[in-house]
């Protein structure tokens, strides 16, 4: 224990603690620094009377990831802004039911150990992997009060989307969760 003044001049004990990670133990090389709604719809244009119709309805689901470098950095790393966009609709009987739409973003920052080569995996891979969570959390939510079922999205393999988007030869990180090449 440690002591330490208070405003009146009193000695209190303060317990000091280390930080630092475990000797041997890698910290993270990406840090996510804030996690917010950037944008959120929820449309219902055929209320209440869509409501009464039962049966599964259609949907189309669509969503979109992006990832861009933000103005700000410091000595530990740059810092990135990534947006997980995702888009809801469900009609039935040929009626719109709801249209939801949901923009996620995150202000993320990679450390300088990263190669630059490797960024571009992490930020379109594991980011949007990190947020999808909080994102079909709040899709269902947002369903729900709009007086429909909760909509629970299935989990989305990242890596397969991100290997269609930017071709074989792109960056990807491994089952492993090391960065590697195709």
């Amino acid at each position: 224990m440690a002591k330490k003044q208070d405003n009146t001049g009193e000695d209190q004990d303060v317990q000091e603690v280390d930080a630092a990670p475990p000797s041997g133990k890698k910290s993270m090389p990406i840090l996510i620094r804030k996690q917010f709604v950037k944008d959120i719809s929820f449309e219902c244009p055929n209320s209440p009377a869509i409501l009464d119709i039962r049966g599964k309805p259609e949907m189309d689901v669509n969503f979109n990831m992006n990832a861009v470098p933000m103005e700000k950095s410091d000595d530990e790393g740059r810092f990135y802004e990534v947006t997980l966009g995702l888009q809801a609709q469900a009609k039935r009987d040929g009626k719109l039911g709801f249209i939801a739409e949901i923009e996620y973003g995150m202000e993320v920052k990679i450390l300088n150990g990263v190669p630059e080569n490797r960024r571009h995996a992490m930020l379109y891979i594991e980011m949007p992997r990190y947020a999808f969570p909080f994102v079909r959390q709040i899709l269902s939510n947002l369903t729900q009060m709009g007086g429909f079922p909760p909509l629970l999205l299935t989990p989305i393999d990242f890596r397969s989307l991100y290997l269609d988007r930017f071709g074989k030869e792109a960056e990807m990180i491994s089952d492993a969760g090391s960065v590697s090449k195709i």
